[in-house]
């Protein structure tokens, strides 16, 4: 049923007795008119897009002001209205609103991924700065979702995805359950509608039992707390179909062994009598161990708190109960926009900035990572939700991502703690930097002064903290060494033609080359010579222009496997004459995407761009290279693939033949039987591109027997 002007207004009134009403009905006149004519691809009027976003931001309770930046969120983005307009009707607030939700939108990039990118930058610097305005972009995002049939298939697919991965997430993350949940039925409805109507149909066909269940335990749980003179609401929910395709997936099971689709919820009046009925629940049935958490005693990041337990109820059933106050029931479905009140310019309360320090960390964040997508990776991996909790020496208690180590604990304390960390103890006990914290540790870290990071720390840490400050370091200290490397060069040569260094750099000659050769700062000039992007002999001949040039003397030749392996065929952006090596990280071949990381003393290591390890180099973007195969030579190439067989007789030799007959050469072959009876065949072959090897592995593919056949990029 579509919202109407009077269900916001009722729903605003009573969250807001106060709420400027007026402010609200002159938004949706003014919206009325602006988008007079307009309709959506539904076929429908387009002021029904922002009226129901306005109705989903009531359910929040918001304020009057977000609520009428609801219903004008589209104007000037849409219409011919402008800033001015709305700030000389609505007031500054609201228009300031309407202006962040604006910007949200203005984005004109070279790629997708690009805007995608940026849009994601835009919007988190803008919930850093006043959060009504991701709220306000979480219900145009929600109502976009309901009617997201509309659009074409490939478009559905793309923002369903987009939607699961940062939208849903982030709702999660501010504590917003009941937009979080819907946006991932949405979503997966759209990713996989085969799943999602299967799940449907069985949910669908139980649901006369369940609830005749649910009912059933519902009364005997509301007979037992009058008994013991508990207050206490009582509902019965089944979990969301994502949820429940999830669990699915994660524990390999069908949807007949997924037990608890049942979860009661218990608001009582109390924190003491949510323990209290806590006791009274697993007093009547047996609680399952492991299934117990305190988010009251800890809550979540986003200020979740409740008491969760499963038991074994009734005839073998197992049910999920969660016990809340009133006032945690109301943080756990509308979250931050409850904690929210806006005083004078948007101001909080001490008590929920201290809460959501997570939203000033962004803004550091935004300022320490000037790439857009980096940033996006950045904060993305601190949105799901799966955490431990330890606890300082003081007793303090810190949320972490699963799998974080002492090395993140000691960056979530202060950077300089975890940039001079050397040691760490747990329970007492000395354990490695990359030991992966548990639920309940009590950790102390030990620090030395002048010590500093470690690039190896990358590999194990888990917060985006400790990753962005690490990186921060590498390469601010990579970038001083080779200025230093790149003026010890540049002076080496040019003693070689008998200039004086000191001269030379304190001349002008020198800032007007670096800029000729297009870097900004002399620094820049010299960070590129020590990285070998530019050599000081081109850098000394543009000092030098009428003086005749001796060629530099020409650098080793390639190592022989190196040789062998690029054939002299690599073509690397704006360099020559440089040692190259294909990495055994991931061993490139002929065909496949690829880049180059410039590594000093070591010329340029290729890697594939799918290559695990490229991530943690491409921070450092100084030292990548534009690299491609070029005319190659017809040197072959050792790759490794696995194959996967039943135990027949005779298909290690049909494998090896049709190897054979592709015209490539196995240069060595393992095989052993595992209990499943299967059998496992490593071979190295050679190659001459990655077309030739999917020539050979369709062929493999095709042997009756074979169950798989995988390229192993692994050295």
């Amino acid at each position: 049923m579509p919202v109407r002007l009077e269900d916001i207004v009722e729903r605003l009134q009573k969250s807001h007795p106060d709420a400027d009403v007026d402010l609200v009905k002159r938004a949706y006149i003014f919206s009325a008119k602006a988008h007079q004519g307009q309709t959506r691809l539904s076929g429908e009027a387009y002021l029904n897009h922002p009226i129901e976003v306005a109705g989903i931001l009531a359910d929040l309770k918001l304020d009057a002001a977000t609520v009428a930046a609801g219903i004008l969120h589209d104007t000037i983005e849409d219409t011919t209205s402008t800033h001015e307009e709305i700030k000389s009707l609505f007031g500054e607030e609201t228009a300031k609103l309407v202006d962040g939700m604006t910007k949200l939108s203005r984005m004109e990039l070279q790629t997708r991924e690009q805007r995608e990118a940026e849009n994601f930058r835009k919007m988190i610097v803008a919930m850093a700065n006043d959060v009504r305005v991701i709220l306000i972009k979480l219900a145009d995002r929600l109502h976009n979702m309901r009617t997201l049939k509309f659009l074409p298939p490939e478009k559905q697919k793309h923002i369903a995805r987009e939607t699961l991965d940062i939208y849903a997430p982030l709702a999660n993350r501010l504590g917003i359950a009941k937009i979080k949940t819907e946006l991932e039925d949405l979503s997966f409805m759209h990713l996989n509608p085969e799943a999602y109507r299967e799940i449907a149909r069985q949910v669908a066909q139980k649901r006369v039992e369940r609830q005749a269940y649910l009912d059933e335990l519902v009364e005997l749980v509301k007979r037992r707390l009058a008994e013991h003179g508990y207050k206490g609401e009582i509902t019965g929910r089944p979990k969301h179909f994502y949820g429940v395709w999830q669990k699915m997936q994660k524990q390999g099971i069908s949807f007949d062994e997924v037990y608890d689709l049942i979860a009661i919820r218990i608001i009582t009046d109390t924190k003491m009598n949510c323990y209290a009925i806590l006791g009274l629940i697993h007093s009547l049935w047996t609680p399952i161990p492991g299934r117990f958490k305190d988010f009251i005693g800890v809550p979540k990041s986003n200020l979740y708190r409740s008491l969760h337990t499963t038991v074994i109820g009734p005839r073998g059933e197992r049910v999920e109960f969660q016990l809340r106050t009133e006032d945690m029931h109301r943080v756990a479905e509308e979250g931050i926009a409850a904690h929210w009140r806006y005083k004078e310019k948007s101001a909080i309360s001490q008590r929920d900035e201290q809460q959501f320090a997570w939203l000033r960390q962004l803004l550091e964040w935004q300022q320490d990572l000037p790439d857009a997508k980096e940033f996006m990776e950045t904060v993305k991996g601190d949105l799901f939700p799966d955490v431990v909790y330890v606890f300082t020496p003081r007793g303090d208690v810190k949320e972490l991502p699963l799998g974080s180590t002492p090395v993140d604990f000691a960056y979530s304390v202060h950077t300089d703690i975890g940039h001079q960390c050397v040691g760490a103890k747990v329970n007492g006990k000395i354990v490695p930097l990359k030991y992966q914290l548990q639920n309940g540790d009590r950790i102390e870290v030990s620090t030395q002064a002048g010590h500093t990071p470690s690039r190896d720390w990358l590999k194990f840490v888990k917060t985006s903290k400790a990753r962005t400050r690490i990186k921060a370091w590498v390469k601010a200290e990579e970038r001083r060494r080779s200025t230093l490397l790149g003026k010890e060069l540049l002076e080496k040569e040019l003693r070689k033609h008998d200039l004086n260094p000191s001269k030379v750099f304190k001349a002008e000659d020198l800032p007007r080359v670096a800029q000729e050769m297009s870097h900004n700062t002399l620094d820049d000039l010299l960070a590129a010579i020590g990285y070998g992007k530019v050599s000081a002999h081109q850098v000394t001949n543009k000092l030098t222009p009428d003086k005749p040039h001796i060629e530099p003397v020409p650098r080793k030749p390639l190592k022989k496997a190196a040789s062998k392996s690029a054939g002299g065929a690599m073509k690397i952006s704006g360099m020559d004459n440089m040692l190259i090596h294909l990495s055994k990280c991931c061993n490139p071949v002929p065909g496949d995407k690829v880049m180059g990381f410039i590594t000093r003393g070591r010329g340029v290591s290729i890697h594939t761009a799918d290559c695990p390890n490229v991530a943690d180099l491409a921070f450092d973007r100084d030292r990548l290279v534009e690299v491609s195969w070029g005319d190659f030579a017809a040197a072959p190439h050792a790759v490794k693939i696995t194959v996967r067989t039943e135990d027949k007789p005779g298909l290690l030799a049909s494998i090896s033949s049709s190897i054979s007959a592709a015209e490539a050469n196995i240069t060595h072959a393992e095989a052993s039987i595992g209990e499943d009876r299967q059998a496992t065949l490593n071979f190295t072959i050679d190659i001459k591109d990655v077309d030739h090897l999917n020539r050979i592995i369709k062929n493999i593919e095709a042997i009756n027997g074979v169950l798989n056949v995988q390229r192993v990029k692994t050295g």
